[in-house]
């Protein structure tokens, strides 16, 4: 692997995300540091910046995540079916929602939309036919005025634990 590279360096900072549950900085550095990788602080803070990574609330600790490559979804250990990784991105993400017309209006923590809107194009949900995302808010764009209201239902369900 080549070490010099920012291209090289973020791959492996997604590697480690996968396979690692990191709850800091400097424990992604240590890693980075065994796989040849020497990074400052503030590099190190700018990758994961670029890269999009949150952190997210797992078994009670808080660990980074990056959405994977081609909008798979969450790299964080194994989230099971496209439901199951929904609900379990609803529930730790998913700060509120409302509809208006055909559109659904979900708000994230800062940084947590585009994680939680590659979790609901992944599992396809019933009526709803795309996401758009920003920092913290995701636009749904459901199949009708009539589904928006179900929709908007089934996220703060998910989110609730109750879908």
């Amino acid at each position: 692997m080549i070490t010099g590279t920012r291209a090289s360096r973020h791959q492996a900072i997604t590697d480690l995300l996968t396979r690692h549950e990191v709850q800091s900085q400097t424990q992604l550095s240590q890693l980075l540091a065994e796989q040849g990788f020497s990074v400052t602080q503030a590099t190190l803070s700018r990758d994961l910046d670029e890269l999009g990574a949150v952190k997210l609330r797992r078994e009670g600790q808080l660990v980074y995540a990056v959405a994977a490559e081609g909008g798979d979804g969450l790299t964080v250990a194994s989230l099971g079916e496209p439901d199951g990784r929904l609900r379990k991105v609803c529930n730790d993400l998913l700060v509120s929602a409302e509809w208006a017309e055909n559109l659904v209006v979900l708000k994230t923590p800062p940084g947590g939309a585009s994680l939680l809107a590659s979790a609901i194009d992944h599992a396809r949900p019933q009526d709803v036919l795309g996401t758009i995302a920003g920092d913290d808010t995701i636009m749904v764009i459901t199949t009708s005025r009539a589904a928006a209201p179900v929709v908007t239902e089934h996220f703060l369900q998910l989110a609730q634990g109750q879908a």
